[in-house]
Order: structure tokens, then sequence, then C-alpha cells
């Protein structure tokens, strides 16, 4: 959008002219039209950072021309000018979302204030919508870095259900990208310009948790001194997301089977019913229905949240992805941190294949940080790489089993051919193809190995 572009309309020659003019020694670039349809037709073949409109036109009025800039160029603020100006005009041309409302004739102190008020507005829009854009595109589905055929598959549900308003579960170890999978549901589905806010129901005590998600009144308890609103009604009309749900109370647990299904609740100290219209996404790093049968989740809650459930896989289980999410974060970190370095040794890069990664992509994404800040080298080598996991790496090289050579041999070639048949979604004649061996070769493998069993049971038979 060029940023001092202005629109003005008017069926008044003379007035339009002297309008145009005016601001052109202003510094503006400006267009004239003087009926509604050569404005709508100049909106349409152009961006304009600022529309000033007379509201009596020839074939209509600037009030219809207020509703298609709002619905075709958000990002363009409308200043309203009137020969008749009224207090019910002015009223109805703010509601219509005028940013400023003028009545002829236009002095030139007002028109130049107003508009240097307006362009301000305007550039905050913009900068907003940008910001937007960006939120959008860091948390868009595309940045979930994978192509391990189980994230594949997690892909397609969030695709199916991203717009719709059922409550989904996550569950899996801590670190496994279950925050960043539910902004990207969020951000996917129509709730987008909402908010989405993020709760993590372990990280508060018990007595402050039922008021930060449901708000309190004043003097509902020691320390209460004012009304506080609570993250339900904070997400209404957007997306509320509740991490470790697993630790709600018991009284929790209850108020929050009622929002689940009616969508109510009341502040805490209040009598007062809140209805809010939200998007519930809840996760759980521990399994829920082992709780249930300890008795330590209520089974109506949890069947009333187990809809749509999505087990988040540990790094562990992908290990193609972790060349993939290592390049990533290097990249990313580089640029954060004004670093350059060419890659990752191959073999640093083993020892990030071969450890278990037991805090998943997000204690990957700390290494990979700490090794940006910390290498000298324009590669990232084993020294800059942490004690701990070259310890564990070094004590499972280490560690000797008696066994035959064939069967020290069958395990990395079983790695290996699991490696390449994730890489490739489970599909043999293209994994055959990248191992370089024949499609009957590899399923003979496969079958000495015990992968033709694991394909069985995920269903990839």
């Amino acid at each position: 959008m060029r940023e001092k572009n202005i629109l003005v309309v008017d069926d008044d020659r003379i007035i339009l002219d002297s309008l145009c003019e005016f601001l052109s020694l202003e510094g503006f670039q400006t267009s004239g039209a003087e009926t509604l349809k050569g404005a709508v037709a100049k909106l349409r073949g152009e961006s304009y950072c600022l529309v000033i409109t007379d509201v009596n036109l020839p074939d209509g009025d600037g009030f219809e021309l207020l509703d298609t800039v709002r619905k075709e160029c958000p990002e363009t603020v409308v200043i309203v000018i009137t020969g008749y100006g009224t207090i019910e005009s002015a009223v109805r041309a703010i509601k219509q979302g005028a940013y400023d409302y003028l009545t002829k004739p236009i002095i030139d102190d007002e028109l130049r204030l107003a508009v240097e008020r307006a362009i301000k507005q305007q550039t905050l829009i913009s900068e907003n919508e940008r910001l937007r854009l960006q939120l959008r595109q860091r948390y868009s589905l595309a940045n979930i870095i994978s192509q391990n055929y189980k994230m594949a598959k997690i892909f397609e549900l969030v695709e199916a259900v991203a717009d719709s308003n059922t409550t989904i579960l996550m569950a899996g170890p801590s670190g496994t990208g279950k925050s960043m999978l539910a902004r990207a549901i969020h951000y996917r589905s129509s709730r987008r310009e909402r908010p989405f806010v993020e709760v993590s129901c372990g990280a508060l005590p018990e007595t402050l948790l039922e008021s930060e998600l449901f708000g309190h009144v004043r003097g509902a308890f020691t320390g209460a001194v004012s009304n506080k609103e609570g993250k339900f009604l904070a997400a209404n009309r957007g997306t509320i997301f509740l991490d470790e749900v697993g630790n709600a109370s018991p009284g929790l647990q209850v108020k929050l089977l009622r929002v689940l299904e009616d969508r109510q609740f009341e502040a805490v100290g209040s009598n007062k019913t809140n209805t809010v219209d939200t998007r519930i996404i809840l996760a759980s790093n521990r399994d829920l229905a082992e709780e249930v049968r300890k008795g330590r989740f209520r089974d109506d809650l949890y069947y009333r949240i187990n809809v749509v459930t999505i087990e988040m896989p540990p790094l562990c289980d992908r290990v193609g992805d972790i060349p993939l999410l290592a390049r990533h974060f290097l990249r990313t970190y580089c640029d954060h941190h004004n670093k350059e370095k060419l890659g990752i040794a191959n073999e640093a890069m083993e020892y990030l294949e071969r450890y278990r990664w037991p805090g998943n992509v997000r204690e990957l994404e700390n290494v990979m940080e700490r090794a940006v800040l910390l290498s000298k080298d324009k590669l990232i080598n084993i020294e800059d790489l942490p004690e701990s996991l070259k310890e564990r790496y070094g004590q499972k090289q280490k560690t000797y089993k008696p066994m035959s050579l064939k069967e020290a041999r069958a395990e990395p070639e079983k790695r290996l051919i699991r490696q390449a048949l994730e890489a490739n979604h489970w599909n043999r004649q293209e994994t055959a193809k990248a191992l370089q061996i024949n499609r009957t070769t590899l399923y003979k493998k496969m079958k000495r190995l015990g992968l033709d069993v694991e394909a069985e049971r995920l269903g990839l038979t």
C-alpha cells in the first residue's frame, strides 16, 4: 500500500479539485472521483491509505462507500465530510467505521490535523495486520517440521478438525510440540483473528488456578482487592489451550465439565453466570485413561474431552526428523543471535541422532541454541554439545553385550531401514529405491527384522 496515497470523493468539482490541490501541497499523492461508482472502481484498482468522501453523491452516498471500504479495504481509513452535518449522521458514520467526520466549509487546519491523525491510525492498522500475518506464518502447520509418517497422519487430522468447534485432547510427553500444534489449529480456523489463550494447569497452585481460569470478584478471597476477568472470558470467540489438564483438582474438574458441556461458568465468589463461545483444546503428558482407572481424573470429564485425540510421538520415535529439526534450529538461532554457521559436522549429527532426547523437541532446540552461542568454528562440532549428551552417548557406545556379529549388525540395519520407511511414509517401493535394493529384498529384511509386524500394527500394510 502506498503510504501517502489519498482518494478524495465529492460530486462538487470545485471542492474536489480544491481538496486534491491542498493535499498535494501537503505532500500526498491524490486521486479524485465524483461518483460512488468511480470511487469503487479506483479502490479496486489501487491501494489507498485514506479515503475522504462526501456523504451526498449522485449515484449513492458516502455510507455505501464506507461499507465497501470496510469490507474490501480494511486497512484503509475513511474521513466523512458533509455540508449538512447532523449529530445523527455523525454517529452513523463513526458506527460504520469512519475515523473522523468533518462539516463544510472545510477549514485547512482542521483538515490537516484530521488527515495527520488518520494517517497515524492507518499506520497502526497496517502494523497490526503485519504482526497478525507474522503470527499466522509463525504458527502455521507448515512450520511444524517433520517427514515422519506419524506426524503426517496428525497433520491430516488437524486439517480435518481445525475449522470445527470440536474439543481436542493432545497426549504425549512434555516438549513434543503440543502448544505449537494447538496454535497451528487456532490459526488454521475461522477464529484466527480472535485471541489464543494458553494456560498451564501445572504451573499454578490449585488455589489460584480456578481464579485464573474463571476470574473472581472483589472480596472473594484474601487478596482479591478488585474484580478479575478470567482466561475463559479473555478467550471468548477465540481458543483456549489448557495444558497439563491432568493436574486439575476434583473441584476444578467439575467446573471444566460444565464449561465443556454448556460453555457457562461463574467467577469465584459470584453468582452471575457467564456464557462464552470458546474453542477448547486440552493437553496432558499423563495417561488420562490410567488416571481415570486410578480415580484421579473424572471419567465423565475424560469421555467429554476425548472427542478427537492427537497422540504426539516422542522425538526418539522420529529419528529421521532430528537432522531436519537440528538444521532448522541452527538457522533460527544464527539469525536470532547474528551468528554465521555453515552447518553441523557429521560426527556431531551422529551424536544428536543416537541420543534418546528425554526432553524431546524442546531439549533439541535448547541444545542447538547453546551450540550456536558457544561454537567458535563455522561448523557445530562434538565439543559444542552438552557434556550430559556426550556422556550418555559414550556410555551407550562402551556398553558391550555378548552377541554374534550377525546380531550386532541387525540392530543398526533395522534402525536404518525404519528411518528410510518413515522418511518415505512407509511406501516400500520408494524406500527400496532410496536404499538402492529391490522391493523383494526390502520385504524379506522387514520380515526378518520384525518391521512387517510394526507396519501391520500401524495399519500400513
